[in-house]
């Protein structure tokens, strides 16, 4: 036997209806059509039966089918107090039970309205009045059963579509966060990469040229100090964004007008570099700009790791209302073949990450090697007006 487990909201429900039947049952009983010169034992028997009935509403939830239609069947033909738990029975089937279930329930609890429409003219007025309620109440009884199912599948679809919002707010949070450490990991990624290597440059200088006059090791400590002073700079304020949050960014963004500044550092340290532009004349928009000048920064970090004192060329070229195009190129090193800039430090993620901002700029960039070296080439809308 299947159990049913009733909670103490369950057991209220289930007593309170019991109880609705037997009230209902004892103000029923002076309109009920008794007729005359009835034994007073069948009538005390009809009573004990309608109290029965009652009570086997408590079963409701275990069986709802059959007792709804024993207690259909009962009331039509042995008792007259039956009505209540009929109209509680009929009213969870249709609540709790499936249509077509509903729908059997109900053949039953009707099959005899055709039979009684057909001798309505023959009935007296308390019987046909009395039968004519009968149906009344059930028919409201599996109307207001429907009505709660309805009610129910509602909520439960609102809930479940609740939950759903919920979990894709959740799911767009965790993007946001995931695209903010991204953004967050491109910044570091660019910024320190690029003075790190200008340190790595000196100090190997000083490590490989131990005799070099004391002119050239102070010089060369000094810019290794330098270097160092600006990327602990750097790194505190990409720490700070990361504290504070991006929408609490402050910080001078660099653009295109700051590649040669750029350039010169890396010159400073030993690089030969070529610099053919930006164009002159109205500035890109920031984030064009900006974009622009981290893919040179980054590919001159690649070179100066993967082809040191290779020559390298920059050309930057376009106007509003068409495309910024940079180019980077760098021969390879002397006596060596040019690193495809994927070595085993950084496993090629700047590229990646070059090639997501200028996807994110609306452009796009491709790497690779060159028949004369390696080449870093990007393309980035320019709208007109700048």
């Amino acid at each position: 036997m299947r159990r049913i487990h009733r909670t103490r909201r369950d057991w209220a429900a289930d007593l309170g209806l019991m109880l609705f039947a037997a009230c209902f049952a004892v103000a029923s009983s002076d309109s009920l059509p008794i007729e005359d010169g009835l034994d007073p034992l069948w009538r005390t028997v009809d009573q004990v039966i309608g109290g029965l009935g009652c009570a086997t509403v408590l079963l409701r939830r275990r069986w709802p089918v059959a007792l709804a239609v024993a207690l259909l069947l009962a009331g039509s033909e042995v008792s007259h107090y039956l009505t209540g738990p009929a109209m509680v029975a009929v009213f969870t089937v249709a609540a709790t039970r499936p249509w077509r279930a509903t729908a059997w329930v109900a053949a039953v609890a009707f099959v005899p309205l055709p039979a009684f429409l057909w001798q309505l003219p023959e009935v007296s007025g308390d019987r046909k009045s009395s039968a004519l309620t009968y149906f009344a109440l059930i028919a409201g009884a599996i109307g207001w059963g429907l009505f709660r199912r309805s009610r129910q599948q509602l909520i439960v679809s609102l809930r479940a579509r609740a939950e759903l919002a919920e979990a894709d707010a959740e799911l767009r949070a965790e993007r946001a966060r995931r695209e903010a450490r991204e953004e967050i990991a491109r910044e570091m990624h660019d910024v320190l990469g690029h003075r790190l290597t200008l340190l790595s440059v000196h100090a190997g200088a000083l490590e490989f040229h131990t005799n070099a006059p004391r002119e050239e090791i102070g010089k060369a400590a000094g810019v290794i100090r330098e270097s160092a002073h600006l990327a602990l700079r750097d790194l505190r304020e990409v720490i700070g964004v990361l504290r504070a949050g991006p929408a609490e960014d402050e910080r001078p963004q660099p653009e295109l007008a700051d590649l040669a500044r750029l350039v010169a550092e890396a010159r400073a340290a030993g690089g030969r570099i070529e610099l053919t532009g930006p164009p002159d004349g109205p500035a890109p928009p920031p984030m064009v700009g900006r974009t622009a000048y981290r893919i040179v920064q980054e590919a001159l970090t690649n070179a100066r790791k993967h082809a040191p004192g290779a020559a390298v060329t920059i050309r930057v070229a376009g106007g509003p209302a068409g495309r910024l195009t940079v180019e980077v190129r760098n021969a390879p090193p002397p006596g060596a073949a040019a690193d495809t800039g994927g070595g085993a430090e950084g496993g090629g993620q700047g590229l990646i990450g070059l090639a997501e901002r200028a996807r994110l700029a609306g452009g796009e960039l491709s790497a690779g090697p060159a028949h004369d070296g390696f080449r870093v080439r990007a393309w980035l809308p320019w709208p007109g007006g700048g």
